[in-house]
């Protein structure tokens, strides 16, 4: 379980999180959404180590992430700008990520590098932004994570290439119980393979519920219904 308690977060005096509560339960994928500049990817960064709260608790599993390599080796998280060491090619990244995932599946890496048809040995630096992506998941999927984080994980890739991720996701889900947290725009696709949704709006959680529970509304009903206008617009 991923458990936010009343966090802040505070840049030169501005509240990015203010008394934010969020709760992911085991197994689930929680879709969580809100306008540019809500605080979404600064939620994404504690949970990733890169910032620490000034008040309240970030917990995985009853324990505290800053300092728990033990915890971050069972987490997967793919940010919205992503890093490769500079030069490396996906062989190159694999030997560093199977170093730190003691789940490693390189049967599964080198399966879904080749159902993306990605090259082994060409620099990623040199990828497409679409290319980068997907060997970003091959690298977080086959360490075969507890735990995924995605930060608009699929803009900019095409139908099919989606539709293989989010595939990929859901059988681990559905066969490890694996939990993911993604933030995204897009309401119909949240829509589609999440089984909670959290709204958040000026670093609040404005609503959190259970999507069969709120069923025939949509999210975009929903959000339109919290914020006076639809998860798309900017």
């Amino acid at each position: 379980m991923i458990k936010i308690e009343n966090v802040t977060k505070r840049f030169d005096g501005y509240a990015a999180l203010d008394h934010f509560s969020l709760t992911v339960p085991k197994g689930a994928i929680y879709g969580l959404m809100g306008l540019n500049g809500a605080g979404k990817t600064t939620i994404i960064k504690h949970l990733s180590g890169l910032l620490i709260q000034d008040e309240g608790t970030i917990t995985i599993d009853n324990q505290e992430i800053e300092g728990n390599e033990a915890l971050k080796a069972r987490m997967a998280v793919i940010p919205d700008e992503l890093f490769f060491f500079r030069g490396y090619n996906l062989i190159q990244m694999s030997r560093f990520h199977r170093k730190i995932y003691p789940l490693w599946d390189e049967d599964r890496f080198q399966a879904m590098m080749a159902d993306f048809g990605l090259p082994e040995k060409g620099t990623i630096g040199k990828f497409s932004k679409g290319m980068k992506k997907q060997a970003a998941f091959c690298l977080a999927l086959a360490g075969k994570p507890d735990y995924l984080i995605l930060d608009e994980p699929v803009d900019g890739l095409d139908p099919i290439v989606r539709r293989k991720l989010w595939h990929y996701i859901m059988d681990d889900v559905a066969d490890r119980e694996m939990t993911v947290l993604v933030s995204s725009h897009n309401a119909k696709e949240m829509e589609d393979i999440c089984n909670y949704i959290g709204i958040i709006a000026d670093g609040r959680m404005v609503f959190e519920g259970d999507l069969l529970e709120l069923m025939p509304a949509t999210i975009e009903e929903i959000f339109i219904e919290k914020l006076g206008g639809a998860p798309n617009e900017k």
